[in-house]
């Protein structure tokens, strides 16, 4: 199992007072998948509505919601906009594809809240969608 680091280092933890990494990743596997999500985000983004968008730029820049409801508000967004897609998609990859196109759209629609909307995606898929990477990681490796 494989720990999502946003800085493109390798995950570790301390055992007995020594840094111990996590295993290493094949990054051929990584570039598979972001390869396909790539693709199916690329098809993703010209059908979220501005709409969406600017109700969750508004939500960000609402600096007396706390962490916790930007990230009920983005996963609500999200729910909403994977009940749109085709059958046949897995419906954690389409949850997981919104939420990146998402925040790059909040991200070009007002840059200043690129960090804010990057952490809250970040929260988002560790919580809602960690089970899911670990076996799409999986299945590739196979």
């Amino acid at each position: 199992e494989v720990e999502l680091q946003t800085d493109g280092n390798r995950s570790g933890h301390l055992q007995n007072g020594e840094l111990v990494f996590a295993p290493e990743v094949n990054e051929e596997v990584v570039r598979i998948i972001a390869a396909q999500l790539a693709e199916i985000g690329d098809q993703f983004d010209k059908e979220i509505q501005a709409r969406v968008v600017n109700d969750l730029v508004q939500h960000f820049l609402n600096e007396n919601l706390s962490g916790e409801d930007i990230t009920r508000l983005l996963s609500e967004a999200v729910e909403g906009l994977a009940q749109a897609i085709p059958l046949g998609m897995e419906q954690e990859k389409a949850m997981l594809v919104l939420a990146m196109v998402l925040t790059k759209k909040i991200a070009n629609t007002m840059p200043s809240l690129l960090q804010r909307a990057f952490s809250t995606t970040v929260n988002y898929i560790s919580r809602q969608l960690h089970n899911y990477i670990v076996r799409m990681v999986s299945a590739v490796r196979q």
